[in-house]
């Protein structure tokens, strides 16, 4: 059964960007400049390079919104005009030799150029849920896959007692464990993993998820395919199919209904929530990332224009902090 979604007058939250301190936390919380170097203990670092998701391919295209989106959003997004995008496909992980056979999440980044100079952010993942209820759980992870000095690996028991002291982490790990790797980012489907809020021109809020869903149709490699595929298959992949033609993904959102999870990315809304097109993204050409325009973005999800709002999810809010101080090291060189 497909339940209409609930449409409830809007908080007040400024539209643009929302800039949150580093320190910007309460006390007894983890702090962003922590999180930040416990993913240098698990991954090293690559001077001037990002610490997460540091392996990744530049693309450039475009987003057309539908009159459906506009019903719920009033974002300039969903405006039925192209919409310039700067997009970056990546591995999730700081190690820039990491193999793209790796069972480790894929990422999906946007930067759309709105007009009048607002900018609005997606970052993504090819899992529909996220690892880690909060931050906490995420510095954890982090800090239980630096590598043991001895053996240069993280220590296998601190791993299983990470894995039993947080149930939070299962779902996407159980994913990740039943689904091989995609075989090209062109054929991988994308979540937004947290929950937003549309805002439509009456100032009303409805709640939802998205995924961006290929065209060119979900496929993974297949067990052989693993073996023989190499460790950077990926990229080149990327680059030739868009020179074949456009590569295109749907934005299906999902509409939610008040008792669904609004500020735990780890939980799953139901399969039957009624889902909308909201638009279709459409990349036209890929490149190395290296000098190319996506690779001095720091596309923090927390930069939204008007019409698309955050939720008091913790991790969504603490992507913002934790991504400022990566840029800012990546900035000065370090």
């Amino acid at each position: 059964m497909k339940l209409n979604p609930v449409r409830l007058a809007a908080p007040a939250i400024a539209a643009g960007v929302l800039l949150i301190s580093p320190h910007a936390l309460a006390a007894g919380e983890v702090s962003a400049p922590e999180v930040v170097e416990a993913i240098e203990g698990a991954f090293g670092v690559t001077p001037g390079e990002r610490r997460n998701h540091i392996k990744g391919t530049c693309a450039l295209g475009e987003f057309v919104g539908t009159p459906e989106a506009a019903a719920y959003s009033r974002s300039a997004l969903f405006s039925g005009k192209p919409v310039p995008v700067v997009a970056r496909f990546s591995l999730s992980g700081g190690n820039p030799k990491a193999p793209d056979t790796a069972r480790s999440g894929r990422g999906m980044a946007l930067a759309f150029k709105l007009p009048e100079g607002q900018l609005h952010h997606m970052a993504m993942l090819n899992t529909p849920i996220f690892g880690a209820a909060t931050p906490q759980t995420f510095l954890d992870l982090m800090q239980a896959m630096r590598p043991d000095p001895a053996t240069g690996k993280p220590d296998p028991e601190k791993l299983k007692a990470f894995r039993a002291s947080h149930p939070d982490s299962h779902a996407q790990a159980d994913f990740l464990a039943r689904n091989n790797p995609p075989a090209s980012y062109a054929n991988s489907a994308f979540w937004g993993i947290h929950t937003f809020r549309f805002v439509d021109a009456e100032n009303r809020v409805t709640l939802v998820r998205w995924q961006f869903v290929p065209q060119d149709g979900e496929k993974r490699l297949s067990d052989e395919e693993l073996k023989t595929a190499g460790a950077n298959f990926l990229e080149q992949a990327l680059i030739e199919r868009s020179a074949r033609g456009p590569v295109r993904w749907d934005m299906m959102v999902s509409l939610g209904q008040p008792d669904d999870a609004q500020t735990d990315p780890t939980l799953p809304w139901p399969a039957e929530r009624r889902q909308i097109k909201a638009g279709t993204l459409t990349i036209k050409a890929a490149m190395a990332q290296k000098g190319a325009e996506c690779e001095p973005l720091n596309f923090n999800p927390m930069v939204m224009a008007d019409g698309i709002q955050a939720t008091e999810d913790p991790v969504l809010k603490f992507r913002s902090p934790a991504y400022a101080v990566s840029f800012g090291k990546r900035l000065g060189g370090q």
